[in-house]
């Protein structure tokens, strides 16, 4: 992980100043015993499918990234996908030596087939890290409503 000293200064200063929102940590509701759960995996590695289209980023603020997300098929490969982070301070050399540090999809398949898990969504998630939160919401509502289409009833969140 790169140190604040370390970045660009205006990238710096633009982190500096942006504000951290609150969010309640309670569940909103209580869910079935872990063995019985259909889990969806949700990423901010900027992960997409190689035919799908990139994640881009005009420079700025990171007020300003994407907050929208690509669909990933549950049953996808590591070698199906790519990493469109482009920040020069993200290093991605964990996912090129093993994309479950950042999309844990191949040890979610193992839980489930051990039934210490119930089953796993059709479809997963990732969007790109470091957009403000609060932009995210609209594609946050859009990608409930996917989430609850897909009958999943608790999500991995892996912030990377």
């Amino acid at each position: 992980m790169v140190r604040l000293e370390q970045l660009d200064k205006f990238f710096a200063a633009s982190l500096l100043k942006m504000d951290c929102p609150e969010f309640d940590t309670r569940p909103w509701v209580d869910g079935p015993p872990l063995n019985q759960r259909r889990i969806a995996l949700i990423s901010t590695a900027g992960l997409h499918r190689q035919d799908d289209r990139p994640f881009t980023i005009q420079s700025g603020p990171a007020q300003e990234w994407p907050a929208d997300y690509r669909i990933i098929p549950g049953d996808s490969l590591a070698s199906d996908l790519m990493m469109s982070h482009i920040s020069p301070n993200f290093d991605r050399t964990g996912f090129q030596q093993d994309w479950n540090v950042v999309f844990p999809l191949d040890r979610l398949r193992e839980l489930a087939d051990e039934g210490f898990i119930g089953s796993l969504a059709d479809f997963h998630y990732s969007f790109m890290g470091a957009a403000d939160p609060r932009r995210m919401e609209p594609s946050g509502r859009r990608l409930a409503s996917l989430l609850k289409d897909d009958h999943v009833d608790s999500a991995l969140l892996v912030p990377v």
